[in-house]
This record gives C-alpha cells, sequence and structure tokens, in this order.
C-alpha cells in the first residue's frame, strides 16, 4: 500500500470548520429546518417504520417544528444564534427526513421559502439516495449557479447485507449512482456513514474507509451507532445484545478510518450526541467537541493523519 505523502505537521484531518471558513468571508451557521417531508421508508412507498437505527427526534431542535412555516423556524433559529453572534449569516438545513422526497413543485416552494428569508446564504439539503431523479438534479443545478448549495445523502453502509439487516431501504449502488450524477452537476455532495453497525467488525468498518474514497464526495460525516428508545433496533438490542464501542474503542476505529481515507475528503464530524432522555446506549457522557479535541489528542500521541494509508 502506498503512504500518502501528507506529513504530520499538518492538522491530523481536514476540518469542516476550516473548510467552510474559505468558503465565505463571515461567520455561518446551520439552522435546521423541519420542511415536512416523509420518507418512502415510512410511508409505505417501500417500506413502514423506515430504518431500525431512526428515530427523528434525536436531530430536531426544539425551534424546529414542522407545524410552524420555514419561515418562522429560520427566525427562531436566527433568535437562537443571533444572541452570540448578531454578524453571523446562515444555512438552512433540511435535515429531518428525507428532503427531496415530494413534486418538484414542492420541493422547489420549501427551498426558496428559506432562500428568501434574510442572512440566508445557502441551503444544505439531507435526503436519501433513492429520492433524486434528473428533473431534481436539473433544478438543484440551476439553484447552484446561484447560491451555495450540499446535498448530503444518507449511505450508512456500503454492505448490502447491512442496509438489509437495518432495513434501508437502498442497495450501497443507489448510495454510489446518486453521489456520481450530483457531482457531475458541480454539486457539493455530502455522505454520511454509521460505524458499528450490528454485524459489521472494526475491520470491516475500517475496510469500508477504501470504498468510501473511490465516491465522489467533498464532504464525510460519521457517527458512531447509538440505540435510541423506541426504535426497532432498541428491540433487537434489548432481545440479543450486540457489541457497542466504548469511546476509546471508537476513538481507534475512527483513526485506522480516517488513515485510509483520502487527504482531500472534508470531515464534519465523528460523532452524534442523541438527548439523555432518549438514548439507551451507548453513554459516553461527553460532548461533541470533548470528543474531537480527544481524539486529536490521540492522533497526534499516535503520529496518524488523514490519509496516511490511504491508496493513491
Amino acid at each position: 500500500m502506498q503512504q500518502s505523502t501528507t506529513t504530520p505537521h499538518h492538522p491530523v484531518y481536514n476540518d469542516y470548520g476550516a473548510w467552510m471558513r474559505r468558503q465565505f468571508p463571515f461567520r455561518v451557521q446551520k439552522i435546521s429546518v423541519d420542511a415536512g417531508f416523509s420518507c418512502p421508508n415510512r410511508d409505505g412507498h417501500i417500506s413502514y417504520g423506515g430504518c431500525t437505527f431512526c428515530d427523528n427526534r434525536t436531530f430536531n431542535p426544539s425551534y424546529c417544528q414542522p407545524s410552524k412555516s420555514i419561515a418562522e423556524q429560520i427566525a427562531e433559529g436566527k433568535e437562537f444564534f443571533s444572541r452570540k453572534y448578531p454578524e453571523m449569516k446562515y444555512l438552512a438545513y433540511f435535515q429531518a427526513y428525507s428532503n427531496t422526497y415530494g413534486s418538484l413543485d414542492t420541493i422547489r416552494r420549501r427551498y426558496e421559502e428559506a432562500l428568501a428569508q434574510e442572512d440566508i446564504v445557502g441551503i444544505v439539503i439531507g435526503t436519501r439516495p433513492d429520492c433524486i431523479d434528473s428533473s431534481l438534479l436539473d433544478y438543484l443545478e440551476q439553484l447552484n449557479s446561484k447560491t451555495f448549495i450540499i446535498v448530503e445523502y444518507g449511505i450508512e453502509s456500503v454492505s448490502d447485507a447491512t442496509l438489509r439487516r437495518v432495513n434501508r431501504g437502498h442497495t450501497f449502488e443507489c448510495s454510489r449512482q446518486a453521489i456520481t450524477a450530483t457531482h457531475e452537476r458541480g454539486i457539493l455532495t455530502g455522505g454520511h456513514i454509521i460505524l458499528g453497525l450490528p454485524g459489521e467488525s472494526a475491520d470491516d468498518n475500517v475496510a469500508q474507509a477504501t470504498t468510501i474514497s473511490q465516491l465522489p464526495l467533498d464532504i464525510l460525516k460519521l457517527h458512531q451507532l447509538q440505540i435510541i428508545s423506541g426504535t426497532a433496533l432498541a428491540e433487537e438490542y434489548q432481545r440479543e445484545p450486540f457489541h457497542l464501542y466504548t469511546a476509546d474503542e471508537y476513538i481507534d476505529l475512527c483513526r485506522r478510518y480516517i488513515e485510509r481515507l483520502r487527504p482531500d475528503l472534508v470531515l464534519e464530524r465523528f460523532v452524534s450526541q442523541s438527548p439523555k432522555e432518549l438514548l439507551i446506549a451507548p453513554k459516553w457522557g461527553l460532548k461533541n467537541y470533548e470528543f474531537t479535541n480527544r481524539f486529536v489528542n490521540y492522533m497526534k500521541r499516535m503520529d496518524s493523519w488523514q490519509g496516511k494509508y490511504a491508496k493513491i
């Protein structure tokens, strides 16, 4: 395996915050928006009940309610952040469920309502790879020529067996095609991966990094598997527990994973924090920034960096 030429004197990974500061001449914050979209894995189009790990309550802030208009949600989100940073600009983050799942007319109206709000300088669209088509990509390409856009796909795993086990409803090939088609339109493309899904070993996860590096992704989010109260996965875990990573095990897994990622891939995060009252396990008691500090220090101690063993 050829070693990359990146040296450990550089930052240990290609950080999203630093990358974002190069995209804009001002401070930018995401505001989550629930635009009332559903998911083909919940409404019966593909399946009912959604992915076994999913509970939308784990990533919707309190101001983010679909009963409120997009304009109202953005106004409340801005109020929340602007006390600290009055000069802040914002990206509207369509996060809940699948935000390209609907008629093109509905999608256009909701995105443009967000973009019409003061101090909104772009949008981030979270969706599934099976909820995209060429007419929607035509529209997004057009929008991308006028404003800042990231389209973020839930990949979750590169293993079709795992995707079936968690009732994901699409294959890895579906992710590859959607990411490639989006990238070909010149649109910034993100991916989301969960490490530690049932049936996947640490070595399986590490091997996945090479496959992910071969996708034309700009941005990657990683996070640990969390068992959320009320989900099908929680029932499975309580019936027959499977291994969940300790914080230290997960830090080492992230090290091994990013050593095999290409160095230009922007890493947005490594962990997710679900509300305490919903989280069954693992309970690490670490805030996201505490985890990241611990991870960066570990990488330095191990003389490690993103792309160290990437196949260039």
